[in-house]
């Protein structure tokens, strides 16, 4: 028998983490759940913790020291990178948006919402001890706090990521200034390092089938108490903030991306969606940019007329760190984990989940689950509880694959934009039934 994919056994773990909530809830077993079950979804979240720096630290060292091919192509690699990182501002920024309009975290009745709001009372009250502190700063205070002065606390704090990612950036463009000779071992070292700490994701992956399911029975033990229908509640709460998700995800598709590629690409959207679409389909099946990369760049060649010197730099490039799909959804999840705690993130505070959300998504893997893990980073960055990452691990799935679509369409859209800016489109090869 063939072994179950990795996606399907986290399906059949939430489903049965969901059942058995429901039914310890209706037969007395709460305490055997919270006791014996939930703690392994604990465990889980703390492996989720326990990798989030290293991966940052080490994926954006390498992913910024590989960028030596712009001394190359200078000047199609500053406008990569630029698009890219313009594209994900604009995805994170409407994420907030949708997030803070229809705000699906405050659609949980009053009393679960207090019930929230007690279980994290300290991190609450810590939340409006710092916003009181942030108005006695000064207004550059938080351009001063990006910068450590130690970034060895700095690695020892999961709240200071955007510390370790100022780090990590200017180790990496340090590598590229240095002689190539001198910087390869340096290279080669994280090289290995991130291939290492790859396969621990991996392995915390393998456990997740197991986490999310004691996550999801300790969650609806604790939301529906000895009342089974307060389950109900719980679903559709998330029912709505995976429309708010989608919306998000279907601007980008639907508005974003066809004013680039019909403006900038001069090329009919329709022609562009009927190129990419193979590639979109696998990406929905596969949640995975970097699986899809071959068919994306066959695809932009051939159906879209891109040259191979902009597909083979452009790309890539992307898979690594264009992420608008999973920033957006990033943007969404953080807010609405908020607003379900009773907590209100104020202005600078949502800001930091932009830079967070964009630079985090520059070190994501582009493999399936990456996307937890960032947004792991995000939620300490903002001071939200990271232990709301189960309310949202239930549908997290299908929204995987739906932003991986997104990501994926991204990156077709910057290669277009960026061959015909270049005058490298050429006709595209007609496809044979």
């Amino acid at each position: 028998m063939k072994k179950l994919a990795l996606h399907w056994q986290i399906l059949i773990g939430m489903t049965l983490g969901v059942l058995w909530g429901i039914f310890a809830s209706s037969t007395g077993l709460v305490s055997f759940t919270l006791d014996w079950l939930k703690p392994f979804g604990t465990i889980f979240i703390n492996l989720l913790k326990l990798i989030a720096v290293p991966l940052v630290l080490v994926s954006l060292i390498t992913g910024v020291s590989s960028l030596s091919d712009i001394s190359k192509l200078s000047r199609i690699g500053s406008k990569t990178i630029g698009i890219y990182l313009g594209t994900t501002v604009l995805a994170v920024t409407m994420g907030l948006l949708l997030v803070n309009i229809f705000e699906p975290g405050k659609a949980f009745s009053p009393e679960k919402r207090e019930e929230f709001k007690e279980q994290f009372a300290s991190t609450t009250t810590q939340k409006s001890t710092d916003a009181a502190a942030v108005e006695q700063q000064a207004p550059l205070q938080p351009l001063i706090d990006i910068v450590p002065d130690n970034i060895f606390s700095s690695l020892t704090d999961n709240g200071s990521m955007l510390q370790v990612i100022f780090f990590a950036l200017l180790f990496g463009i340090a590598l590229i200034m240095i002689p190539p000779n001198k910087a390869a071992p340096v290279n080669d070292f994280f090289e290995g390092v991130n291939m290492v700490i790859l396969k621990i994701v991996d392995i915390i992956m393998k456990f997740a089938p197991y986490g999310v399911f004691a996550l999801l029975a300790g969650l609806v033990v604790e939301f529906a108490g000895d009342d089974p229908g307060a389950a109900v509640e719980l679903l559709m709460v998330l029912g709505y903030y995976c429309i708010v998700v989608v919306i998000g995800l279907a601007l980008m598709i639907a508005v974003v991306y066809p004013v680039l590629v019909t403006t900038i690409g001069k090329t009919k959207y329709k022609d562009f969606f009927k190129g990419i679409f193979p590639a979109q389909m696998l990406a929905f099946s596969t949640s995975s940019s970097a699986a899809t990369l071959p068919v994306t760049m066959e695809r932009c060649e051939q159906n879209l007329g891109i040259n191979k010197e902009i597909s083979s730099f452009v790309l890539p490039l992307g898979a690594t760190i264009n992420m608008d799909g999973t920033s957006l959804y990033q943007a969404v999840a953080a807010v609405f984990i908020a607003q379900a705690y009773g907590m209100d993130l104020d202005l600078m505070t949502q800001l930091g989940i932009v830079l967070t959300a964009t630079l985090a998504s520059i070190g994501a893997a582009a493999v399936p689950g990456a996307g937890t893990i960032m947004l792991v980073i995000v939620l300490q960055q903002a001071g939200i509880p990271v232990e709301g990452i189960a309310l949202i691990l239930a549908p997290d799935r299908i929204l995987d694959m739906c932003r991986t679509v997104v990501n994926v369409t991204g990156d077709a859209t910057v290669a277009m934009v960026v061959a015909r800016t270049e005058g490298q489109l050429h006709p595209p090869v007609e496809e044979t039934v």
